[in-house]
């Protein structure tokens, strides 16, 4: 995840998500909006919008940092 320098400072080595950790973060954020501005009901999801939309972007940005994600 992180690789030293010679000079003891840390830099981090950020990497593309993989298809298919992007595609389950776009379609969580999709059918979030979908409930928020069609009014769709979506058991789990309706009322936890917000929860919804912090998974999405948590999985994303693990996919960035984490190899095989």
């Amino acid at each position: 995840m992180a690789t030293a320098t010679h000079k003891g400072s840390v830099l981090m080595a950020l990497k593309a998500p993989g298809i298919l950790t992007f595609m389950i973060s776009v379609i969580l954020v999709v059918t979030v909006l979908m409930i928020k501005l069609f009014g769709a009901s979506v058991p789990g999801l309706v009322g936890h919008e917000f929860w919804g939309l912090l998974l999405a972007h948590v999985i994303l940005v693990l996919g960035c940092l984490m190899r095989g994600l």
